[in-house]
């Protein structure tokens, strides 16, 4: 006889089961896909080849010889596992190296490593925050800056998608010790970008220190430097910073650059920092390589967005106009989550693997292409003519 204990916990476990059915009723059920085969412009699923337009190897750097070797002469000094938090020996000098690069890459007087985008968001924003302060964010912000504000004691108040009249009426309405504004600097589900100038200019006038997460910018933006360069704007004491290295660069993990005291601060208060082992200094290598491929490489950002302009002006040809869109991050929208899931079915047949992207990560549901430098012309071409036959043959029925 099956004990209360037993009993209760089948109950709670077909709770389970019948909110993935609901899931899959509402076309909203998600699988993992693994790929067998490296990162880059073709993937291998299950034994066969796909182009691959999902990525946000920007660059193409993912799999480059020279971050390979790079983590090998690691390995080979330092082992794999770094065995403790940065504050206990767990990093290595290539950890202090590749902070004093990224300040000069951004202009900053200092920067600190993160595990990643998401602890770097989640860690800072609660860390410079108070229940004195009021946050600034705009709606479409990454789930990271959404759930470090969350865990932020300050006040948040969520403003129209780059509304910049709305955000300026919010500095003049509230009253904090402290104002932050947080923005990403390109909206990666939609591809277009944070108006900076005019964020700086409010910013100045209202006193607001001002956050940004440049994890789509760096290596993209400002001929890879990222979105403050991109708008001619310099690194002020009274910004922020975060970018990834797990993107354009290549690797794994995160930075936040500014001023040498906030970054001390950050050192000293972030959770999400203090508490976590090191990234491996294999990682830190990777990195430090991604970078000095930018620096040296111009043509590679250059490739990037002659890319980004043929994909662009072939999807407007056909009829997909993304107005939104300013980057390698290119959209086609439907007014219905079976639409999508149903072009990205039919391209996964063709060998071109595009997923669908669906609530509750965008509120409207489409297909999130990203271009990279390593695609060929011919590649694109061939998303490009599948589209069209695709329309054809929707048009047909």
């Amino acid at each position: 006889m099956m004990s209360l204990a037993a009993s209760s916990n089948m109950l709670i476990l077909s709770v389970f089961e019948s909110e993935l059915r609901g899931l899959e009723e509402k076309h909203l059920l998600r699988n993992i896909i693994s790929r067998d085969s490296m990162q880059g412009p073709v993937i291998t699923i299950a034994g066969k080849k796909y182009l691959n337009f999902s990525s946000n190897d920007y660059l193409g750097l993912s799999g480059s010889p020279e971050i390979v070797q790079a983590v090998q002469k690691s390995l080979q000094r330092y082992g794999f596992g770094s065995g403790s938090s940065r504050l206990l020996a767990g990093g290595s000098v290539l950890h202090k190296n590749l902070e004093d690069s990224i300040a000069r890459f951004k202009g900053t007087e200092s920067a600190l490593i993160f595990n990643s985008g998401y602890s770097a968001n989640t860690g800072v924003i609660p860390c410079i925050t108070s229940e004195d302060d009021v946050i600034f964010s705009d709606e479409l912000n990454h789930a990271s800056i959404i759930d470090g504000c969350r865990l932020s004691r300050a006040r948040t108040l969520v403003y129209r998608h780059r509304d910049m009249g709305r955000l300026q009426a919010l500095l003049k309405k509230a009253k904090a010790r402290r104002r932050l504004v947080i923005t990403d600097t390109v909206f990666s589900m939609d591809g277009d970008l944070a108006p900076l100038n005019d964020i700086c200019e409010i910013c100045v006038r209202s006193g607001a220190v001002l956050y940004l997460d440049d994890a789509h910018g760096t290596g993209v933006l400002g001929g890879g430097r990222g979105a403050l360069a991109h708008f001619g704007l310099k690194a002020e004491p009274w910004i922020i910073q975060m970018g990834t290295f797990s993107k354009a660069l290549g690797s794994f993990g995160a930075f936040v650059a500014g001023s040498e005291d906030v970054i001390k601060w950050i050192s000293n208060a972030v959770r999400s920092f203090i508490f976590s082992t090191a990234l491996p200094s294999s990682v830190i290598a990777a990195a430090a390589a991604g970078l000095r491929l930018v620096q040296r490489n111009p043509a590679l950002v250059g490739k990037l967005w002659s890319n980004r302009e043929r994909l662009y002006d072939g999807l407007k040809s056909l009829g997909y106009e993304d107005s939104a869109s300013m980057t390698p991050i290119l959209t086609i929208r439907a007014d219905r989550v079976s639409k999508v899931l149903g072009l990205s079915k039919y391209l996964y047949g063709k060998g071109i693997y595009v997923p669908a992207i669906r609530p509750p990560s965008v509120i409207g549901p489409r297909l999130r292409i990203t271009v990279t430098a390593a695609h060929t012309e011919r590649q694109i071409d061939k998303l490009l003519a599948e589209l069209k036959k695709a329309e054809i043959g929707a048009a047909s029925q």
